[in-house]
């Protein structure tokens, strides 16, 4: 009888820290209490032995070896960890590999019964087998997977991907990637309590797909070279695909996305090389019943007015409402709060075409199973809900949910810029981790700014004793400028010391109706855009109340102020200096062409930084000018919204702010600026519309106004006019007519048709109609790519 491994191991000298096995022979064990002794594989890409997943739990499981966090391949015990102490892995007599606990109990094993089994074996492909002694395989990892497939891992009908619980987490999720009845790979929710498919799209046909039902193996492959095939069509391949050397894995994540990774040996890191689904929020589940999931600025989950999070922080568990509704409930006693640009997806029953908003409610009201209705006002479309679950941000729909009537006085009104008190996670955060309130999220900037001060402070301390005992000109000079540094970036600046960078305000950048523009130089050869405002009637208080709050306002498609001036009457404002000038230009003025790639880039960018304006919860901001000449581009074409601090600030609850006095430029002005309608972040969107036609063109929408040809409302409504009627219909071959001719037919007919569906929405004169500058973000990165 053989020596167990461990006692082998056990002898061998102190020197070695650990015993790498190329083979387990039948009789032969591994223990949990030397997880330093393990299997490799023969070119040592992987390892398989005790892996430990708490405090004293631990899982037989197989890995890669060069990755820089051991990251797993395949797990025999997921689910059921066994102890820390007297846990063994055997190859048995009866050629069964068998997973021990502490006490003997059996955790696992493989399906083998053969007693010709010989030895347990580590691949190089990762695949852990049992063969034997003619190297047969009678068992293998390969068959029965966990979350991953290897290169050459076939998934069949008889195998499915199982998603982590959470990130960390060891043991089976919700997510399920399998052949379905219909011989198509499918990526599903299969919840405590609902299941949906939702990939490929649930809502278009096989073939709309790209996919076939008609196959017999079920079979599909990732293979060395990084290009996947399925027998039910599906097809990729992934960014790094052609080289058969680098190391990749196809994971389905514990948010429900399948991706492949790829390895970079160097680093031991990993790179996504390809995922199923762009948006984060087109995966079901994500935020439980009654949760909404929102894409942007980044994945989150919230709860509706009047709910709370069902378990605190598990979104998987939902939202429940603070509220009872009964079948015993009269229609009187019952309203529906609207939720603005949102959807359920499923669960429908009895959706209609065709059907007035006041018939939807009715409906709905009359039904005591019907928890409220999504409805789509361009088509009249009506979709009464049982349940509502996989809830995300939309600009196709609104939601209308069934509550009492006491509860719908809290009904969203988007318009309000109103930001929600509701919890709100970010999909994937550690557990435990809400920002329940305003007011905690004040505290914890409070304190970081406590903590701020005392890393400046030490600094200092630091710094001021190197300066007195090194008296060099040089040294003073490197610790003034570290001390600008780590005592913050905008600052105050002297009149003088702007004229100085201007060289006496030499050089002009531009000139718009708040001031003119100069290009500059600062010390310490940062350059600079100075622009000198006026009539600003502020006093000097109220001018650094207002532009401190700019200075903390940062976005990529925001232009970042430095700094500002305020002395006597002399009011200026220091901020970045962006290379290639303003959109206008490029667009109109034959300064240099702009591809039809930038065009687009540009137009998302732009719409993230409005975005950010109006819906970043700790200051709004209308800007009140969109334009062409208040959009600059940096080197690579990247748009920075520029001038966006110099209308009113909007702050949380100001309804009363009165910022009407303000005004845009003649052309993109939004119609409610002639009438005495407060002014509210749709006048920006309005704007946007009107940019948004002109990338697409590459001449002015708003040049027959600006000219004085025709008033405003009548040249924009004409042409949003001709486009809904176009984009409704249908009609074919317009959109090549309306593409800006120099680009010579080479632009992406999906992304151009988006733009002017989008550009049409937001040129709706009547301001609720107009989609919120969030849910334009997202309905042009759902045709990012083409």
């Amino acid at each position: 009888m053989l020596l167990p491994l461990l006692l082998l191991a056990c002898l061998a000298p102190s020197s070695f820290s650990s015993v790498q096995l190329t083979s387990l022979p039948k009789l032969s064990y591994l223990s949990v209490e030397e997880p330093s002794t393990i299997l490799v594989s023969p070119d040592k890409s992987f390892s398989a032995g005790f892996y430990r997943v708490g405090t004293n739990a631990f899982s037989f499981s197989v890995w890669f070896s060069n990755s820089g966090n051991k990251t797993i391949a395949w797990t025999a015990n997921r689910d059921f960890p066994v102890n820390g102490y007297r846990s063994k892995l055997t190859l048995r007599s009866d050629g069964v590999m068998a997973l021990t606990d502490a006490d003997g109990t059996a955790i696992w094993s493989s399906a083998t019964t053969s007693s010709g089994a010989d030895h347990v074996r580590l691949l190089d492909t990762g695949n852990l087998v049992v063969e034997d002694p003619n190297g047969r395989i009678l068992w293998q990892s390969f068959d029965f997977p966990t979350d991953t497939l290897l290169p050459s891992q076939p998934i069949t009908k008889n195998i499915k991907l199982i998603s982590a619980m959470a990130r960390g987490s060891s043991s089976s999720g919700y997510y399920e990637f399998h052949f379905d009845d219909s011989n198509v790979l499918r990526l599903t929710y299969n919840g405590p309590t609902v299941s949906s498919v939702y990939w490929p799209d649930p809502d278009r046909t096989v073939w709309k797909n790209g996919r076939t039902i008609y196959n017999s193996t079920r079979h599909g492959v990732l293979d060395e070279t990084g290009l996947f095939f399925s027998s039910d069509r599906l097809r990729f391949a992934t960014s790094d695909s052609g080289s058969s050397r680098i190391k990749r894995r196809i994971t389905l994540e514990y948010d429900g996305n399948l991706r492949v990774y790829s390895l970079d040996d160097q680093t031991g890191l990993w790179t996504i090389s390809w995922q199923a689904l762009p948006e984060t929020c087109q995966i079901h589940g994500l935020c439980g019943q009654n949760g909404i999931c929102s894409s942007y600025p980044k994945a989150h989950c919230s709860c509706p007015p009047g709910f709370e999070l069902m378990e605190p922080s598990n979104w998987v568990s939902g939202c429940q409402p603070r509220f009872n509704l009964t079948c015993q409930m009269k229609d009187e006693e019952l309203e529906f709060m609207r939720l603005p640009f949102t959807d359920f997806w499923g669960f429908d029953y009895n959706a209609t075409g065709g059907t007035s908003l006041n018939e939807c409610k009715n409906r709905c009201l009359s039904d005591c199973n019907c928890q409220g209705f999504s409805y789509k006002q361009r088509r009249g479309f009506c979709y009464p809900k049982s349940v509502f679950f996989n809830g995300r941000a939309s600009p196709y729909s609104d939601i209308y949910m069934k509550v009492p009537k006491s509860l719908a006085k809290a009904n969203i009104s988007e318009q309000n810029l109103v930001c929600p008190v509701d919890e709100i996670i970010p999909i994937g955060s550690s557990p435990g981790f809400t920002e329940k309130s305003t007011s905690s999220v004040v505290w914890v900037f409070f304190y970081s700014f406590l903590a701020v001060i005392f890393v400046v402070e030490v600094l200092f301390i630091a710094f001021g004793w190197w300066f007195v005992y090194r008296k060099d000109k040089d040294d003073r000079i490197l610790m003034a400028e570290v001390y600008k540094v780590i005592s913050g970036q905008f600052r105050r600046f002297s009149y003088k010391d702007l004229e100085k960078a201007t060289r006496r305000f030499k050089e002009e950048l531009g000139r718009g109706g708040s001031g003119v523009v100069y290009k500059g130089v600062l010390e310490n050869g940062m350059v600079v855009a100075v622009k000198k405002l006026e009539e600003v009637k502020q006093g000097g208080e109220e001018f650094w109340g207002e532009v401190s709050v700019i200075g903390r306002i940062y976005h990529m498609n925001l232009v970042r102020t430095w700094g500002f001036c305020s002395e006597s009457s002399h009011r200026l404002l220091v901020s970045e200096f962006i290379s290639n000038g303003s959109l206008d230009k490029h667009l109109f003025d034959g300064h240099g062409w702009l591809k039809w790639e930038e065009r687009f880039k540009i137009a998302v960018g732009v719409a993230k930084g409005l975005a950010y304006l109006h819906h970043e919860c700790l200051e709004w901001v209308i800007h009140c000018d969109v334009k062409p000449e208040n959009i600059l581009l940096d080197s690579s074409f990247e748009p920075k919204i520029a001038d966006f601090g110099l209308a009113k600030l909007l702050r949380r609850g100001g309804n009363g702010t009165n910022i009407s006095r303000i005004r845009g430029t003649r052309g993109y002005l939004a119609p409610e600026w002639a009438s005495n309608l407060p002014i509210t972040g749709k006048v920006d969107v309005y704007s946007y519309g009107v940019v948004l036609l002109e990338l697409v063109s590459g001449r002015r929408i708003s040049g027959m106004v600006m000219e004085g040809e025709v008033e405003m409302e009548t040249a924009v409504r004409r042409t949003r006019g001709v486009l809904r009627e176009k984009v409704e219909t249908g009609e074919k071959g317009w959109i090549e007519g309306l593409v800006d001719s120099g680009l010579k037919g080479e632009f992406d007919r999906r992304q151009a048709m988006r733009m002017v569906e989008v550009a049409v929405d937001c040129l709706e004169e009547e301001r609720n109609k107009r989609p919120a500058m969030e849910a334009v973000v997202e309905m042009l990165l759902s045709v990012l790519g083409g």
